[in-house]
């Protein structure tokens, strides 16, 4: 059976928005601590040392995680805290707190409107093409 046209494209086409909403919300949610780790360690080493130094001046964190305060000198960051006290968060905590808060968000959002979709189509078809019990029966005839 083959479909041809817009109405077979644009069923196809809501059909995968459904699968990719859904899809992308499960990993949203399904992700744990170690994997962010993983994910954000490999995008620090991958950085360019101003990136990092913004970074470091927005969040107010100096250093990723212990591995990487090992290779940084004191004076290479110059977030707000360093001016205080000679002790600032690491960075990494803050990006796991951050990026754990927007993945179980964007997480939750998207499976709400995949689920409402997925109800919006089953409701589509199962009342589809029923007969209105007030009109006419004759009318189109």
């Amino acid at each position: 059976m083959v479909c041809g046209g817009f109405a077979c494209s644009k069923n196809a086409l809501c059909a995968l928005n459904v699968v990719y909403m859904f899809g992308i919300s499960c990993s949203c949610l399904a992700i744990n601590r170690s994997k962010q780790t993983d994910v954000i360690n490999a995008s620090w080493w991958v950085m360019s040392n101003n990136t990092r130094h913004e970074l470091e001046r927005s969040f107010d964190c100096c250093g990723l995680f212990n591995l990487t305060t090992l290779h940084q000198d004191d004076t290479s960051c110059n977030a707000i805290c360093k001016s205080k006290s000679s002790i600032c968060q690491l960075c990494g905590e803050k990006f796991l707190k951050h990026s754990d808060e927007a993945l179980k968000i964007l997480g939750g959002v998207g499976l709400f409107f995949s689920f409402t979709e997925i109800l919006g189509v089953w409701l589509a078809m199962r009342f589809r093409n029923q007969k209105d019990p007030r009109a006419n029966p004759s009318a189109f005839l």
